[in-house]
């Protein structure tokens, strides 16, 4: 998402993190095989609905890997299920508490990943026909949740993956599909319909990520020099993902709302209390 503006602070120019995307890779440059990051959060999105917050607490992981990024799906899968499960034991009484005024089921999650591949998710909304399939754009709100609804009916489950989103619609360092370039090695998580995390196989050689940050029109500029640097040294095939844990209480208890799993929410119009 959007960074606020640049400020002074301490000297050089500096903004809220957005995201510790560049810095999680260049840890994994440095031989650590997995990180995992909790900390806040900080875009300039000025989006009113009902689960967007412009400051929220991410879980960001990164994790290299030996054959093939299904092997990130299928860590992601079990830290989310574990995540669930953990909820449902350790937090049965505050659970049963909400539940009361907000009613809602445990997700229904399969044992092992399930994952929808992009051009399945354009065929099943295609036979629906309630809504237009997303062809190579982004999905809509409005398909995301058709998609999900389709998803639950045909497969059984309120969790899953849609894999393969076009590389148009994803940043400059996600790895494009070996077989087809239109589309990339990356997925969103959804929870009753609505994305939860994104993720994705980055780029890991440094020559391809430099051509890819030019055809996004990006500049390169100190930061990114660091980060392309950071490759040269031997990265290995890489990828990870972000999660909103705000979206993600929010869409696990079935709120109509995601400022009410946050304390002090901030959105466009409310910077207090």
């Amino acid at each position: 998402g959007p960074a606020f503006s640049r400020g002074v602070f301490l000297g050089p120019p500096a903004c809220l993190a957005q995201s510790p995307q560049l810095y999680k890779q260049m840890a994994i440059a440095s031989d650590m095989n997995r990180v995992f990051e909790v900390g806040p959060v900080f875009r300039a999105e000025n989006s009113n609905t009902r689960r967007h917050l412009c400051e929220f607490v991410g879980l960001d992981m990164e994790m290299a890997f030996n054959y093939h990024y299904d092997e990130v799906i299928e860590v992601l899968h079990s830290m989310f299920v574990h995540i669930f499960e953990g909820l449902e034991t350790e937090c049965a009484a505050e659970l049963a508490a909400i539940r009361t005024q907000f009613p809602s089921e445990k997700p229904r999650c399969s044992a092992t990943p399930t994952v929808i591949h992009w051009e399945e998710a354009n065929a099943m909304l295609e036979a629906d026909g309630v809504v237009e399939p997303p062809g190579f754009e982004d999905l809509s709100t409005a398909q995301e949740r058709r998609l999900g609804q389709l998803v639950a009916e045909q497969c059984g489950v309120d969790f899953f993956f849609l894999d393969r989103f076009p590389s148009a619609a994803r940043p400059f360092y996600t790895m494009p599909a070996a077989d087809d370039e239109r589309y990339s090695n990356s997925y969103d998580v959804f929870l009753r319909g609505e994305e939860i995390c994104s993720g994705a196989q980055r780029i890991h050689d440094a020559a391809m990520l430099e051509k890819a940050i030019m055809g996004k029109g990006v500049a390169i500029g100190p930061a990114l020099e660091t980060y392309i640097e950071s490759m040269r040294y031997g990265m290995p095939p890489h990828g990870g993902a972000g999660i909103g844990l705000e979206r993600l209480v929010f869409l696990y208890l079935n709120l109509d709302n995601v400022r009410k799993a946050s304390m002090f929410p901030r959105d466009p119009n409310r910077c207090s209390p």
